[in-house]
């Protein structure tokens, strides 16, 4: 059941009453648009592969929606189940929002039903209807409280037949998957699975993830980004402003993003920090951690003999996956924790695992692994997440760069090169971001996709994700439509084992945010041109409550002010 209503504060009060912004096309209803199919498509690598594991959704058409005259899909009331799979992500609400008015602007008889703790509820068959007076104590709030959500995958013959079953049982018309690359993954799986099977319910995707990688010339942002890097630059410039009035400390501050440093490069790009690491350009230059000590190192010599013995560095949470010695490592522990599963869980302590483990890597990286500090050592031992992938949350990067820096820095101060201080402290911004109430602009778009999916299913589409597109243009002008899943796919290693997954949108170096963090870097290093952000803007001109990330406005050829 979903949570007991909790006493409502006047922000919550207020935002209750606001009414999202939905695509001038959607505006009259779903009767009012059809479908437009463009041409075949094909998955972004691996075309082979992902035809022969996908068969019956591979290459299906673009979708738009022009204006027309679609009442057929009023006549029959239909059953649409929504799950929310994965991390929570600011607007997961009013995605549900959406899909619920989508459906009953189209036939007041038709229902919603949530599955409950993410898509463990649909193989559990554990669900809620959601109707308009459930709704409304959630619309335009954070969390995912209203159904919860979990990381559990839809994936054996078991649970793909148990889904199915209950799906059928409920008499459902289609599935709302509301999660990030590797849920609508599964989304992608289950779609293919029904259509294998003969069965006619529709199964879309909606992008979700503050870490901001599922995206691509269709998906142009996932929700949550937006709301989530405006909580952390708050934060970050919080900190540069209490820095820049005591003087006196270093602040390393890891920002949430496992596998692409969008998060980091954001909030880089509105606060203005002395140094900023951002994975992707490490993977590129192929350095070593030791580089990136030296050249913090360096940083904090040089604005020393400036006389500040202060300043700010932004780490992305994946950065030692990036680091090619530490990604080649954790590639061959993955491995290697995958196949011994068995004998590993045989042994009691952690120490006997990782001796275990030593003895299996190469020798190049089990020396790598004895040369680091034990506590991250053991951290790269952690139990790996539902996906096969290193929790690198657990990691705290952060503290080892300052423990490494406070070493070299001890190396100079013997040589006589250093007579600075330096006291550092460290943070870690994660959980603060994902349920945060969501912007206006995230409540626009999360509104916006909802409905449109809810337009998709109608349509019997399925394989999709909802996509809204020129998202730097008033929400009423944004553009609508459905996106194959499989177009996005391509293959890579899980668990030692090869498999089809929604390719990851890494920074590009070559792209406009990048190149304009690359532009002033040097500059911010050494000069304090903070910015404080402040607090999210829900009430005053659109200019400031309205606005999005400064990494879509430059991708779209925009200009920061």
């Amino acid at each position: 059941m979903p949570t007991k209503k909790c006493a409502c504060s006047e922000l919550q009060a207020a935002r209750g009453k606001f009414q999202p912004t939905l695509p001038t096309i959607l505006k009259k209803g779903p009767a009012f648009v059809k479908p437009k199919f463009g041409k075949a498509t094909k998955s972004v690598a691996d075309q082979n592969t992902v035809k022969k594991i996908f068969p019956h959704t591979y290459g299906l058409p673009e979708v738009t929606f022009v204006k027309a005259n679609n009442a057929a899909i009023t006549k029959k009331a239909v059953r649409v189940g929504v799950v929310l799979s994965g991390g929570q992500a600011p607007g997961g609400h009013n995605v549900i929002g959406g899909i619920l008015d989508g459906l009953k602007k189209a036939n007041s008889k038709n229902k919603l039903f949530g599955f409950l703790g993410g898509p463990s509820g649909i193989v559990d068959n554990k669900f809620i209807e959601i109707t308009p007076a459930l709704m409304k104590d959630y619309r335009n709030t954070g969390g995912f409280d209203l159904i919860q959500s979990g990381r559990t995958k839809i994936e054996t013959p078991q649970q793909l037949e148990a889904a199915k079953n209950n799906l059928i049982a409920n008499k459902m018309d289609a599935l709302v998957v509301v999660g990030g690359d590797d849920s609508n993954t599964n989304a992608c799986v289950i779609a293919e699975y029904l259509k294998q099977q003969g069965i006619a319910i529709s199964v879309i995707g909606v992008p979700k993830t503050i870490d901001g990688d599922l995206k691509n010339k269709h998906i142009e942002a996932s929700f949550g980004f937006d709301t989530a890097t405006k909580i952390y630059a708050e934060l970050v410039g919080n900190i540069e402003r209490d820095m820049n009035s005591a003087r006196k400390y270093w602040h390393f501050v890891r920002l949430m993003g496992r596998s692409a440093s969008h998060i980091t490069l954001e909030v880089a790009l509105k606060t203005h920090p002395n140094a900023v690491l951002v994975g992707e350009e490490v993977l590129s230059k192929k350095m070593t951690l030791g580089q990136i000590v030296n050249q913090l190192t360096d940083l904090i010599v040089k604005r020393a003999k400036a006389g500040k013995n202060y300043g700010i560095v932004l780490v992305p949470e994946g950065l030692i996956e990036f680091i090619p010695e530490m990604k080649e490592l954790i590639s061959a522990l993955n491995d290697v924790l995958a196949d011994n599963e068995t004998a590993l869980k045989k042994l009691n302590t952690l120490a006997e695992k990782k001796d275990f483990v030593l003895s299996k890597l190469p020798k190049k990286l089990a020396d790598l692994m004895r040369s680091l500090p034990a506590g991250i050592s053991s951290q790269l031992m952690l139990d790996r997440d539902p996906h096969g992938n290193v929790q690198v949350s657990l990691i705290e990067t952060e503290k080892l760069l300052v423990e490494m820096i406070k070493n070299r820095l001890a190396e100079l101060k013997k040589q006589g090169k250093y007579t600075g201080k330096f006291s550092a402290l460290t943070h870690f911004f994660g959980y603060e971001g994902r349920c945060g109430v969501p912007s206006t602009f995230d409540a626009n778009y999360t509104y916006a996709l909802g409905y449109n999916a809810a337009v998709l299913a109608l349509n019997k589409c399925t394989g999709y994700l909802s996509s809204v597109r020129k998202l730097t243009k008033k929400a009423q002008d944004w553009e609508v439509g459905g996106i194959p899943l499989t177009m996005m796919m391509n293959i890579e290693r899980r668990k030692g084992k090869e498999k089809p997954v929604i390719k990851k949108a890494l920074v590009e170096l070559k792209g406009e945010p990048f190149k304009y963090l690359a532009k002033y870097r040097n500059v911010w290093a050494e000069q304090d041109q903070f910015v404080f952000p402040g607090p999210i803007q829900f009430f005053g001109p659109a200019e400031v409550t309205d606005v999005t990330t400064y990494t879509l406005l430059l991708e779209q050829g925009k200009k920061l002010k």
